[in-house]
């Protein structure tokens, strides 16, 4: 096949300029969409040292060929820059239905640079693609902006992706939402759109896509009823959500707790999980494009959450709940609908608020220095209140609006040791302890602390001959444990496998609990196969998983480039500590395992073990000697 050219808008916000360019086939073979495309513009047209929120940054977001089908779990879209919250490379991705609405309208990708004079935003209408006065839709939360927007247009049928006030404020972790309920979340990258006066970007609804194959591609979609019953796993995700599990957690003792001093959480555990959910407040399972998993919660709390705003995920309801010790379900679910309306990424909201938390119960901050509230664990009353402030910037919400690492800069004392981050990112709610090369992928992740860049270490426990371990053959990953906690050589192999695998549906914008290397609905060989049947590109694994591990050493150059190196692969000194409670008490990562496990890890990546970055030959080996 000839693969086909990228096509970009490509948007200077300082002019006004808007352009149009091709990037050919040949090249977006090698960075076929994701954050993989936005690092190739980023590594040719942009300086790694510049300041995250300054015009200079740029923003790509981005799609991928495989983008816009009817085919569930095909369609997101990812946001690369340069992050504010952790000085590295940023990348997010969300779905919904906007990413399906880019593609159909002709676009792979959106370049943004500069900054505009006043509140703008983008639409797009296939080739028309104008910026329109931002100004009625500035300060107003995602609900208020996207109905302006809809009544400024004219136009019901279009999908909005847009910053809140938290974005407008610059708060370090703001998001892009879509759906006013779907997040381009952690690394801040609606900060950088906030310091670029873009409010949103809105584009009209389109026609399904036409695959080359058309009964070939009907066969692999069809395929999702009998998949969908033959697999528990997806099946309870669907029913109650990512939540599914929570419960689960922490009678195992492996769920994060008053910001990760415990794992274990026997008051509150049970409100906050995914049956619980179900049985209470939620109101309907939502969708994105295409998708007959339905995974998404849609809450409803008569006079307090709305169901615009969707409702809280697994890791939602770790952070609002167990890491700041809440047990009330719905004051979840209204911090949830805050941070969606405000457009705050839950994990490092929830995170950044336990931070604070601890180190008031510490006597490091009192009521002097948190506007009169009681920051203490399990206080509900306070989450609304704060979260507004954060993403407000007023009071004390003006130094967490930083993240917990450099919020304990600017407190100083012992703070330090209560940031539970990497690289300045807050860790989600899967927990090292339990899952040791989780860890070891958090510390070398060059955008923080991440638990969708591997697959987690419990697969490795399943049957030989289950659909799991079946799929992870493809990979080369053979070797099964009986004890998951354990952390050797072969453990490391499959985690840097699986992270190239993860990277790669990562750049296809491929969901991760439909496509992956194990439990999911499709396996590895389905991407092969979704790749011929859609657009014709007769691929392999081998050149697939080539092209996740050139993103991520793309992203490894971009940060060794910003000053970054190996003394930046790190995990906070609590996950070295035992537990004093619960099913897990005396249980703590061991050190040295973990500290020989990131050098096996460079061994196997190819990378300097002095410096932890790639090397020329590396380099080279993944198409890559040009960035040298």
């Amino acid at each position: 096949m000839v693969f086909p050219d990228a096509k970009l808008i490509d948007i200077d916000l300082t002019s006004g300029e808007i352009k149009k360019k091709v990037i050919p086939g040949e090249v977006y073979r090698l960075y076929p969409g994701g954050s993989s495309l936005g690092l190739y513009i980023l590594l040719n047209e942009m300086d790694p040292k510049v300041d995250p929120l300054s015009p200079e940054n740029m923003l790509v977001l981005s799609v991928s060929p495989l983008v816009g089908f009817p085919i569930s779990g095909a369609n997101r879209m990812t946001s690369t820059t340069k992050s504010p919250l952790t000085n590295t490379v940023g990348d997010s991705q969300a779905g919904g239905f906007f990413p399906a609405y880019l593609k159909g309208n002709g676009w792979d990708g959106i370049v943004i640079r500069g900054k505009a004079e006043k509140p703008v935003y983008l639409y797009i209408d296939g080739e028309k693609v104008e910026l329109k006065d931002g100004a009625n839709a500035w300060g107003k939360v995602t609900g208020e902006a996207e109905e302006i927007i809809r009544q400024e247009l004219g136009e019901e049928r279009i999908d909005i992706a847009q910053i809140g006030p938290a974005g407008e404020n610059l708060v370090k972790y703001a998001c892009i939402i879509n759906m006013c309920n779907r997040a381009n979340g952690r690394n801040g990258t609606g900060a950088v759109m906030g310091s670029k006066n873009l409010k949103a970007i809105a584009v009209k609804k389109t026609t399904r896509r036409q695959p080359v194959d058309k009964e070939g591609f009907k066969a692999l979609a069809e395929s999702v009823k009998e998949r969908l019953e033959n697999n528990i796993s997806v099946q309870g995700m669907g029913e109650h959500g990512t939540d599914i599990d929570l419960e689960g957690f922490s009678e195992e003792g492996f769920l994060p707790t008053k910001n990760w001093t415990t794992g274990w959480f026997p008051e509150g555990a049970k409100n906050i999980t995914g049956t619980t959910m179900s049985e209470t407040i939620l109101t309907k399972r939502d969708t994105c494009y295409a998708c007959a998993v339905r995974c998404k919660r849609v809450v409803e709390v008569p006079g307090k959450v709305e169901p615009l705003y969707g409702g809280p995920e697994y890791e939602t309801c770790a952070a609002l709940g167990s890491y700041c010790g809440i047990t009330n379900l719905e004051t979840v679910a209204l911090g949830n609908q805050l941070c969606n309306m405000y457009g705050l990424d839950t994990i490092s909201t929830g995170a950044t608020i336990a931070f604070a938390m601890e180190c008031f119960e510490q006597g490091i901050l009192d009521k002097s220095q948190t506007d009169g509230l009681e920051l203490s664990f399990g206080n509900d009353k306070i989450m609304p209140i704060i979260i507004e402030k954060i993403a407000k910037r007023e009071g004390i919400g003006n130094i967490l609006a930083e993240g917990s690492y450099r919020a304990a800069e600017m407190i100083g004392e012992e703070s330090y040791k209560y940031s539970i981050s990497v690289k300045g990112q807050e860790l989600p709610a899967h927990m090292p302890e339990m899952k040791p090369t989780v860890g070891v992928i958090y510390a070398v992740n060059p955008f923080g602390a991440d638990h969708q860049s591997a697959e987690h270490d419990p697969v490795l426990a399943m049957d030989n001959d289950s659909w799991e371990r079946r799929n992870l053959n493809n990979l080369g990953v053979w070797k099964g444990y009986d004890d998951i906690m354990e952390l050797d050589d072969e453990k490391v192999r499959f985690a840097f496998n699986t992270q190239c695998f993860f990277s790669l549906m990562d750049i296809l914008c491929l969901c991760q609990f439909v496509w992956g290397p194990s439990w999911q609905l499709f396996g590895p060989k389905d991407v092969v196969e979704l790749a011929k049947v859609a657009i014709g590109w007769d691929t392999s694994i081998h050149e697939l998983m080539l092209i996740g591990e050139r993103r991520i050493n793309m992203m490894r150059y971009f940060n060794a480039q910003a000053g970054f190196d190996k003394k930046d692969d790190y995990l906070p000194d609590r996950l070295f500590e035992p537990f004093q409670e619960g099913p897990s008490k005396g249980i703590a990562l061991d050190r040295e395992k973990f500290e020989k496990s990131l050098e096996t890890y460079y061994e196997i990546a190819g990378w300097d073990q002095e410096t932890g970055n790639p090397t020329t030959g590396t380099l080279k080996k993944l198409s890559l000697g040009w960035l040298l």
